[in-house]
């Protein structure tokens, strides 16, 4: 993995108005994986209690690769300009047992 995005890690560059204007952070996570497209094809197919899905919503966990749903199509000039890449993984973290989660992203990214 090379990048995490959410805001509610004190690295994102929106963490300051995300804690002003959120009780939470939610449940909304991207990871970049090594790897490019090809790796993120293999975490996508690793999962195991997470859920693929086209659109990210429910109250089961479910994943995604934006190059595939909202970004598809798009020229790598076109997705390096959006701050998307081919190694994109997007995450609905939904109500299942958080072990079981923490433990289905660890198999999926080793």
């Amino acid at each position: 993995m090379t990048r995490v995005y959410y805001p509610g890690l004190a690295s994102h560059p929106d963490h300051a108005i995300a804690a002003r204007q959120m009780s939470g952070f939610g449940g909304m996570v991207t990871i970049d994986v090594k790897g490019g497209q090809a790796a993120a094809f293999r975490v996508f197919d690793r999962f195991r209690v997470i859920q693929r899905a086209t659109s990210l919503g429910g109250v089961e966990s479910i994943c995604s690769l934006p190059i595939l749903t909202s970004h598809t199509g798009l020229s790598d000039e076109e997705l390096a300009a959006a701050g998307v890449s081919r190694g994109m993984v997007r995450l609905s973290i939904g109500l299942e047992d958080a072990q079981d989660l923490i433990e289905d992203i660890e198999q999926a990214l080793s």
